[in-house]
């Protein structure tokens, strides 16, 4: 038998000095979220340098053969308890500057493991070959692929000079701005105000979504006059870069180089000014430091914690909460329960992946699912030792969770969104990661846990000529519009109404407990829509002529697991985004039966299959007059406006004019509409999107509504997932026999029980926080990030995304 240190030699060629491209794993195990902290430590493979823990690295020895690993064991270090934290200044994690995540400190010792029989050899040691001492501190000193890929960090993105700052017109009206006293000029807000630096108008923010802030009329401002840009006064000091601009078209916090001078035409010394007001980034920095958490997790009921299999929280990572609450009600569906945890061990993902298991999405969802539902990582940690800010309540309630970095990268590789860490909508990243598992199942339909999820949608068209068309498509999500003149409570609603107006005449505010939202019970959703809908100029192919036609819906198939989602955001006149501020009552079971679509029936006649003939008029472009006079009223001219508007194929304004911003220069931007109008699309731009897997009418149709930007068309189709296939609906007739993609679909009863919410706080999909509810074991559980535990009062009626699960008749 050889001794450890001439195994070691024997070896030598198994060993790699890594080279400065190569990525080096030490922080987290490929396959499972073993780390040095785990009991066993954590093995590099120094010829691949990738990590295992203990339980795994025996795997990678049998596959790969290699026998020589760097062992990492990270042990806790007490510290004394008066440890002072700092304030952040900075909105980061982990930095200097940032938050202090109160990490407890670890001693770190390394040692050379030879397996099969883990033969140890201390490190450092002089003994040691050259080479092995050389790859293990290039090992040592390297930063971690892990933390490479994601940097607990939301540092705010650096500010952009405005476009709209250089040009700026100001209105000489004789207003001089005083240096203190400021209010409202339209309510009596003295805090939280903004110069508009065209007029000199003085008025208050945004409301923010809990009640405080303004009244929205510095916005409001905005959309009457145009005036684009406005500062916060209270912001203002002698280092005008910390002063706060805000540009209502670019909607951003952005730099005004000429401000000095804009801020002098309306009387204002900025040297002598005092600050008294946070930034919008401060701002933000604050109420992430003091987050109420109470205003998401059930009004700060006392929520008893639960730990074990099926019970493990999800580290946020920045931003990431829309992936943790839905990936948490994702695995608690049987299909991807059974698909990826109950019929698929770790070791069996492994043997099968790739070289690179990080970069395998079948391994990383083995390995998320087997880190949420096994129960190893679901423990509490020793109470509040390592937490200074620890009260009573939370040391019990402490779990560590499982930080998804492998996941994410690998899910986001293709969707350059989800790999920032900004907040996205998590009904985007619901469809972008079903079609995503969807396509690592390519040729295995039936192994596809994301089917359990599909269903199809038949559009019934009954045109004027008596003649009907069925438009067959396949989703994964029912989106439902929410009818507010369904609402029960109509006499609360008018009774609070009168209420707010008579406070606003009193300069008073409405306090949260009087505030009364409309209630709509889900059934008015769903009714509404399978309901009857007119379609205006719908091209009729039996009178060869266009026509009014009237569409109704329903659905071929009903899915194992229903998701349904509310269009809780909609567009507000001027383009902005606003969140309904509803109750929707979802009771726990449903019967869509009703919904079923019937398809051809005995009597009906299709319409003929066909296009316009070349007698008829041509299909002329029109522009949507709303939007060209907006633009008209922001100074661009009338025929540039016309083809924004149709070269964006009338999708709004904000496409509009962001189409006329990047094509002003063309050199046909002053020649006549032509019949045909649209420019013609990239041919390339449509194959890259092709590849993604959209439909190609979708792909180009997306593309004259961003302007040919990919990255702008891609979210245009997240963003419409209704987007159909021709935007004029000149439907042609289908059969009714089920398709190929219908075949093969689950399908049976119509009755759904509700098994998961994931519910949203904030005022757009792109901030705030998202929460998930989940019915199990009998009782419903709340999953904040890693915070898990019985939920006391369930928003049932405030969710965004709901799931449900067919009952078997």
């Amino acid at each position: 038998m050889l001794n450890p240190m001439d195994l070691l030699r024997s070896n030598l060629s198994r060993v790699r000095i890594p080279e400065p491209t190569n990525r080096i794993y030490k922080q987290e195990c490929c396959i499972s979220f073993d780390t040095p902290r785990s009991e066993g430590g954590l093995f590099v493979d120094m010829n691949t340098f990738l990590a295992f823990g203990k339980d795994c690295v025996g795997w990678n020895y049998d596959k790969t053969g290699n026998p020589v690993y760097l062992h990492i064991k990270q042990t806790k270090v007490l510290v004394p308890e008066d440890r002072p934290s700092k304030k952040p200044t900075l909105m980061a994690i982990g930095v200097d500057g940032g938050f202090d995540n109160n990490e407890p400190e670890y001693e770190e010792t390394h040692s050379i493991v030879l397996l099969p029989d883990y033969v140890t050899l201390p490190f450092p040691s002089v003994e040691l070959p050259e080479k092995v001492r050389l790859a293990v501190d290039a090992i040592l000193l390297a930063e971690g692929a892990e933390r490479k890929e994601q940097l607990a960090a939301w540092t705010a993105e650096k500010k952009q000079v405005s476009a709209y700052a250089m040009n700026l017109q100001q209105i000489d009206n004789g207003i001089v701005v005083p240096s203190s006293g400021w209010k409202c000029s339209k309510c009596d807000k003295r805090e939280n105000l903004w110069l508009n630096l065209t007029d000199g108008t003085i008025l208050c923010g945004r409301k923010n979504w809990d009640g405080t802030g303004g009244n929205n009329h510095a916005i409001e401002h905005y959309k009457e006059t145009c005036y684009p840009l406005a500062v916060k006064l209270g912001t203002i000091t002698a280092d005008l870069e910390g002063a706060d601009v805000f540009s209502y078209p670019e909607d951003d916090s952005v730099l005004d180089p000429l401000l000095a001078q804009h801020l002098a035409f309306f009387g204002i010394d900025f040297s002598s000014l005092q600050k008294t007001e946070m930034t919008t980034a401060e701002r933000e920095l604050d109420q992430n430091t003091n987050f109420d958490w109470n205003r998401i997790q059930e009004s700060g009921q006392e929520v008893e914690p639960i730990f074990g299999p099926g019970y493990t929280g999800l580290v946020n990572l920045g931003n990431s909460c829309y992936m943790a609450a839905t990936m948490q009600v994702v695995f608690s569906t049987h299909s991807f329960y059974s698909g990826y945890y109950k019929n698929r061990s770790l070791k069996l993902a492994f043997e099968k992946a790739p070289a690179d298991p990080t970069v395998d999405l079948n391994m990383q969802l083995t390995k998320l699912a087997h880190g949420l539902l096994s129960g190893k990582y679901s423990v509490p940690v020793a109470e509040g030792k390592d937490d200074p800010n620890a009260t009573a309540t939370t040391t019990k309630s402490k779990q560590e969770g499982i930080p998804p970095r492998m996941f994410k990268a690998v899910i986001a590789a293709s969707h350059p969104e989800f790999s920032s860490m900004r907040q996205q909508d998590a009904l985007e990243f619901f469809l972008h990661f079903l079609d995503q598992v969807e396509r690592a199942h390519a040729g295995k339909p039936e192994a596809d846990p994301a089917r359990s999820f599909k269903f199809g949608i038949e559009d019934r068209i009954l045109c004027s000529s008596g003649k009907v068309a069925y438009n067959r498509r396949l989703d994964y999500i029912l989106s439902l519009n929410i009818p507010l003149h369904a609402a029960t409570n109509k006499e609360e609603l008018e009774a609070f109404q009168k209420l707010k107006a008579e406070k606003i005449s009193e300069g008073k505010e409405v306090s949260s407990d009087e505030i009364v939202r409309p209630r709509v019970p889900l059934e008015a959703c769903l009714a509404s829509f399978s309901s009857p809908e007119e379609i205006q100029d719908f091209y009729s192919t039996a009178l060869k002529a266009k026509t009014t036609a009237v569409k109704s819906g329903g659905l071929t198939s009903f899915p194992d697991y229903l998701v349904l989602h509310m269009r809780k955001f909609v567009m507000e006149v001027g383009w902005v985004p606003k969140k309904l501020d509803v109750y929707v009552d979802v009771p726990d079971i449903i019967d869509i039966s009703h919904m079923r679509s019937k398809g051809l029936q005995p009597g009906e006649e299709l319409l003929p299959e066909g296009v316009p003939g070349e007698e008829e008029e041509p299909n002329k472009p029109v522009a949507d007059e709303s939007i060209v006079s907006q633009l008209v009223s922001m100074g661009f001219s009338h025929l540039h406006c016309q083809k924004a508007a149709i070269n964006t194929s009338n999708t709004g304004v904000e496409e509009a004019m962001n189409w006329l911003l990047s094509h002003m220069d063309d050199p046909d931007i002053d020649a006549p509409i032509s019949e045909g109008g649209q420019n013609v699309v990239d041919q390339s731009k449509v194959d890259m999107l092709l590849s993604f897997g959209f439909q190609e009418d979708v792909a180009r149709t997306a593309l004259k509504a961003s302007g040919g930007d990919i990255e702008k068309a891609t979210d245009w189709i997240f963003n419409n997932p209704d987007a159909s296939v021709s935007t004029d609906m000149d439907a042609t007739a289908s059969e009714n026999a089920p398709t190929a993609t219908d075949a093969g679909l689950p399908d049976g009863g119509g009755k759904y029980r509700l098994i998961g919410i994931v519910s949203h706080i904030g005022t757009s999909t792109q901030c705030g926080h998202y929460v998930a509810h989940i019915f199990k074991d009998g009782r419903w559980v709340i999953f904040n990030d890693d915070k898990v535990g019985a939920s006391v009062n369930t928003p049932k009626d405030m969710g965004y995304l709901y799931f449900f699960e067919r009952l078997n008749s």
